[in-house]
């Protein structure tokens, strides 16, 4: 069933979102003017920008070939934009990735909240689903393009304050969002509080220095005893019955259609959902960033049961996405296998850093992670309802509810 969501003019076009599974249809361009010259909206990046595009993105872990994969891959869960910061001369100077999405305010909140709204929703069945930019990856956590001028970040930050708000309103968006920056953006996302902007805590990463001569080093010095007995009695049950064994590939496209089920298992288990892979995804990864990407994959009796999805760069490890054969997971106790293989593949080749994507924190707990904070930085184009929503926003914002990220050492960082 077709439920309308919004329907804006822009210019002699009409963005269009009929239901939350089909993308809108947006304009080939939307122009604007501004102080600092003119920003523009495109759903592709024209071969004259493409130089911007590359260098605004080239010292990141996912650069601008990750941002190509994820629109190609996952165009029909959300409509992947980009917008050109261009100067007085009509040269562009930075290129940002964006997503129009119709997202639900109350996703990450406690059972009590989602069924209080479920009853407005009875009479209002948009109640705080609302259409919105989101400013980011629609696949990972975010970064802002550097300028082609300064190649830095700052002149691109202080032209999306100024930018972004015409944009929104112009497509018909009620929100926009940056979405999961890291902990290191602060200072200069920040600023952006005096353009009506609200930060708050997004999910967040977990991540931990490897600087130990090998795994039995990290058990001994780093894990509690009661952990240690825990993770080697898992260990040993797991050894046992057929020997599990370990392959790491950059390209997965042999086995995409295998393991798609297996990440799609995990997927549905999780208690909070944004994108959803698929064996495009999978595949254009391996075939499109052969230097950085690496999927490990484990087999029982040639039966591949387990899988991870991992970016590399810069000497760290970015453990992305899992995939788990529940019909053996838990009796081998494959999650704490592949993570014990990863770390000590990751040790062996050199890497310095364990980065793993957020949720499912209480084992990360237990093997001493720590949090790496990814924020939210928050306004609505409506002046009025912006100046509710940041009232709003600290009672919406998922972190304050997932009690076990209250026991990390440094869970004071979140804010």
């Amino acid at each position: 069933m077709k439920s309308p969501v919004f329907n804006k003019m822009v210019g002699s076009y009409t963005l269009v979102q009929e239901t939350e599974q089909d993308p809108p249809c947006l304009s080939p361009r939307l122009s604007l003017r501004t102080s600092f010259g003119s920003v523009a909206v495109v759903d592709h990046i024209a071969s004259e920008d493409q130089p911007a595009f590359e260098f605004g993105f080239r010292r990141y872990a996912l650069d601008h070939r990750y941002y190509e994969i994820t629109q190609s891959a996952l165009g029909k869960q959300f409509e992947h934009l980009y917008l050109l910061l261009k100067d007085a001369t009509g040269a562009t100077r930075a290129v940002q990735p964006f997503l129009l999405v119709h997202q639900d305010l109350v996703m990450g909140t406690p059972a009590f909240v989602r069924r209080s709204v479920a009853a407005a929703r009875r009479i209002f069945p948009s109640f705080l689903k609302l259409p919105m930019i989101m400013v980011g990856c629609s696949a990972g956590e975010g970064d802002i393009a550097c300028d082609t001028v300064s190649g830095e970040i700052g002149w691109t930050v202080e032209g999306l304050k100024e930018a972004l708000p015409q944009v929104g309103r112009s497509l018909g968006a009620w929100m926009i969002v940056f979405k999961d920056y890291p902990k290191s953006y602060r200072s200069l996302l920040d600023l952006m509080v005096t353009g009506g902007f609200t930060r708050v805590p997004s999910m967040p990463a977990t991540g931990m220095e490897l600087n130990f001569r090998d795994f039995e080093d990290y058990l001994s010095t780093k894990l509690s005893h009661a952990m240690r007995k825990n993770l080697r009695r898992k260990f040993r049950k797991s050894a046992e019955g057929p020997s599990i064994e370990f392959e790491v590939v950059t390209d997965i496209t042999p086995y995409a259609e295998e393991v798609l089920p297996l990440y799609q298992g995990v997927y549905q288990r999780a208690a909070q959902k944004f994108e959803e892979l698929n064996v495009s995804y999978l595949s254009e990864l391996g075939k499109k960033m052969p230097d950085r990407s690496r999927f490990l994959i484990w087999r029982i009796q040639g039966r591949i049961v387990a899988f991870a999805s991992c970016i590399v760069h810069d000497g760290v490890l970015r453990d992305n996405y899992i995939g788990l054969d529940y019909s053996v997971a838990l009796d081998r106790h494959l999650y704490f296998v592949t993570w014990r293989d990863t770390v000590i593949w990751a040790m062996e080749n050199g890497y310095r850093y364990y980065h793993s994507a957020p949720l499912n924190y209480d084992p990360k707990l237990h093997f001493r992670m720590d949090l790496e904070p990814l924020d939210l930085c928050v306004r609505a184009t409506n002046p009025l309802f912006n100046v509710v929503l940041r009232r709003v926003l600290p009672i919406l914002e998922p972190t304050r509810y997932d009690l076990v990220l209250k026991k990390f050492s440094n869970a004071n960082e979140l804010w």
